[in-house]
């Protein structure tokens, strides 16, 4: 299992150099041509994760491969190892013994082939799944939380020295990850490192709407590992979105792309030479701690890569106090600048508009006074549904749903009930403001933030309502 020296060991090692990554492991497993007796039979053929238990030798020969390239960090061959995907083979029952089974087999690689000079390490890679809160919907946030509890826990006791929640597309799905490993944690007793990379589409933002700064925003009030971007694209396109982050970011930062675009048939053409040239004038500009490959790289890749790493600089930490919060786009708070301005008209005590919508159930209509509000100028949408006449969490679980896709602003909850506010917050990809909060009684009605994150604020005065 993974022992606190060793996790010790790896958070030096970031601080120290440029750490590399592994490559793809689709990319391998399909490059051997196996057949549905290999998955174990044609029900299983295309699960990847089964592949643990039925062709172990196969996976380590693969983890192999990489660590002998010079990779520092080999990723679990678990991508896909939630009950929400393994559901489609009949198999979510199977998911904590994946997870550990896959781990373990990690852990036991990786340990044979690490010396003191250079040691290696294992991430538990936590994929997506193939459902998004915000986009494909047909998922919740507590079914995505329990599902990745199952995952983290199986990976834990696997022995992985950190959990990598990566391929991210939607920072609900990441939250509802972070609440799950939260209580993995809470049943081990037992903490390790988290990771967190994005996926930026080309179109330039992450498929749920949100753009680098905004992702960011929302989860830096996590103690990350590191964060970063892998997937989507080769390393070219990713300059742009690599140097904001590089700008912003206090956690070190990940560069993880594909071999490239796909081209029609599905083939990954960047070379490894090319990629390593690209990545490696990232690293001379300092953007980045950590390298690696994605869709469509091999050994060849990660050899190149971790030649290019040897003595390049090691990117410094940003430290700032700027105050920031985000919807899909992000807000700097600045009241030097101007003030942020409020839109108060979603709020069922201010505006009797609003109020009789809610009452009538035209939440449509009522998300449509929200969307107004942004258009004609507030940098924050502040939603209150208190009404002692109705159900308030109903009513904003229906609102919100509506109101977030018409809405790229940032949230301000207005709410005295913790289970309210707590709702709210796993309905919104952002970092968000909670509002109304009263210490009279010595008690926080705040929920845990660490999760979810947000903002507490009591009537401050960079803020103008109207």
């Amino acid at each position: 299992m993974s022992t606190i020296s060793n996790i010790n060991e790896l958070k030096s090692a970031l601080g120290k150099r440029l750490l590399v990554i592994d490559g793809a492991m689709g990319t391998a497993i399909q490059n051997r041509n196996l057949g549905p007796d290999d998955f174990g039979g044609p029900e299983y053929e295309g699960c990847n994760e089964y592949l643990t238990v039925t062709r172990p030798t196969v996976i380590e020969d693969i983890h192999r491969s990489y660590l002998e390239a010079g990779a520092d960090i080999i990723e679990t061959n678990t991508f896909g190892s939630t009950p929400v995907v393994l559901a489609e083979y009949d198999l979510a029952q199977e998911a904590r013994r994946l997870n550990r089974e896959a781990a373990s087999l990690a852990r036991r690689t990786a340990d044979d082939i690490s010396t003191p000079g250079k040691p290696r390490f294992v991430a538990g890679s936590m994929g997506p799944t193939t459902k998004t809160i915000s986009v494909t919907g047909g998922i919740t946030f507590e079914e995505l939380a329990d599902g990745y509890h199952i995952q983290a826990a199986g990976l834990i006791e696997g022995g992985v020295d950190l959990l990598l929640l990566e391929t991210s597309q939607d920072t609900l799905n990441v939250k509802a990850g972070l609440e799950g490993i939260d209580r993995a944690f809470v049943e081990l007793c037992q903490e390790v490192p988290v990771a967190i990379q994005g996926t930026v589409e080309p179109m330039g933002t992450l498929l749920a709407g949100q753009d680098v700064e905004a992702f960011y925003t929302s989860l830096s009030h996590r103690d990350l590992l590191w964060i970063g971007l892998n997937c989507a694209t080769g390393p070219s396109f990713m300059t742009d979105h690599i140097r904001t982050l590089a700008s912003l970011s206090k956690f070190p930062v990940a560069c993880v792309p594909n071999a490239g675009m796909p081209d029609e048939n599905g083939n990954y053409n960047e070379t490894p030479e090319a990629m390593a040239d690209t990545v490696g004038r990232f690293a001379e500009s300092g953007w980045v701690n950590l390298v690696g490959g994605c869709c469509g790289t091999v050994p060849k890749h990660i050899e190149l890569l971790a030649d290019m790493a040897t003595g390049k600089p090691v990117r410094p930490g940003i430290v700032s106090d700027e105050t920031r919060v985000s919807g899909i786009e992000t807000l700097l708070v600045d009241d030097e600048v101007r003030p942020a301005i409020v839109g108060e008209r979603t709020n069922v005590l201010g505006s009797r508009r609003f109020r009789r919508l809610i009452a009538e159930g035209s939440f449509e209509e009522a998300a449509e006074i929200g969307r107004r509000q942004v258009r004609n100028g507030a940098h924050i949408l502040d939603v209150c549904l208190q009404d002692p006449d109705r159900d308030e969490a109903s009513d904003v679980s229906d609102f919100l749903d509506l109101v977030t896709k018409k809405v790229k602003a940032p949230f301000m909850i207005d709410s005295t009930d913790s289970t309210v506010i707590e709702l709210a917050l796993t309905k919104l990809q952002g970092k968000s403001i909670i509002n109304s909060i009263n210490l009279e009684d010595g008690k926080s009605p705040v929920p845990d933030r660490s999760t979810t994150g947000s903002s507490v604020w009591s009537s401050p005065s960079c803020w103008l309502h109207r």
